[in-house]
């Protein structure tokens, strides 16, 4: 049903090009500056490399990152936003925004939980 809604719906959509469980993180990474493969995987040392490699193919498809390969020896290739990648932007900016709340959300709870438990 979902799969039927790709393209239509703005969240069905959405959802679907955000399912990596790396995305997010790539995507703000790359938000910051343009990467190689190997700087991508020193931020994130949890990825790994055949995951980070599904992940930026599965990102390239869906048009959110560029992939330029130099010719040159060793060869070197680097990752960007595309101009599509880079409108999410503003979408990072706010997740960051209402992440910093519900960690603070989280704080205040747990301190408040752990006072009633007394």
């Amino acid at each position: 049903m979902q799969e039927d809604l790709f393209g239509i719906c703005p969240y069905v959509t959405a959802q679907k090009l955000l399912t990596g469980k790396w995305t997010l993180l790539i995507m703000y990474h790359l938000s910051i500056k343009t990467m190689r493969f190997n700087e991508l995987q020193r931020v994130l040392p949890n990825l790994t490399q055949a995951t980070l490699t599904k992940q930026l193919r599965m990102m390239e498809e869906n048009g959110l990152i560029n992939r330029r390969v130099y010719s040159q020896i060793p060869p070197r290739v680097e990752y960007s936003l595309s101009e599509l990648g880079d409108h999410f932007q503003p979408v990072l900016d706010a997740l960051q925004v209402w992440a910093i709340e519900y960690i603070d959300y989280l704080k205040n709870n747990k301190y408040q939980k752990c006072q009633s438990d007394k």
